[in-house]
């Protein structure tokens, strides 16, 4: 055996290990990929926005609003309007409620008239339902200013996104 057949040996042995190694991390990398969007995923369900024109709005009954979408917070049979659903803002023992992003990406609260949940905008005494905090929607000199593009309350503007689970 000379010298060069040796080398051209461990050159393959060296090239399939490196190409099992790759595999490996790529495979990995796509698993945890797919894992982490299953957690982080939800339903896009609309915009809270004052806005009636906007057809992402909630208050739009010909777009995201209308009672007879499957995902509509108005529909009382639907997923996200029923008074029954664990996954319905309408429902006050509700496990999993929608939740509120604004444009940023920010968490904003839970959509629940849970009034004892913390994270509820309907909560007077919490985060995101006191009108005393900056990151309250009841709070017309923060985050519920009308004035703010990004408002709920801004007639005009585009609100937060809701996502259900």
């Amino acid at each position: 055996m000379t010298i060069f057949s040796f080398v051209g040996i461990r050159t393959k042995l060296f090239t399939k290990q490196m190409r099992r190694k790759k595999l490996v991390s790529f495979l990995s990398i796509l698993i945890l990929f797919f894992v982490v969007k299953e957690l982080t995923a939800g339903e896009y369900i609309g915009r809270l926005s004052l806005n009636p024109y906007d057809r992402e709005s909630i208050f739009n009954p010909y777009g995201m609003g209308s009672p007879y979408s499957s995902s509509s917070l108005f529909n009382p049979y639907g997923k996200y309007g029923s008074p029954y659903s664990p996954y319905s803002w309408r429902n006050p023992y509700a496990t999993n409620p929608p939740k509120l992003y604004d444009d940023s990406g920010r968490y904003r609260g839970k959509l629940t008239i849970n009034p004892y949940d913390y994270e509820s905008i309907f909560n007077p005494y919490g985060r995101y339902g006191s009108p005393f905090s900056q990151e309250s929607i009841n709070n017309p000199y923060g985050a519920g200013s009308p004035y703010r593009f990004d408002s709920p309350f801004n007639p005009w503007g585009r609100g937060w996104k809701i996502i259900g689970q």
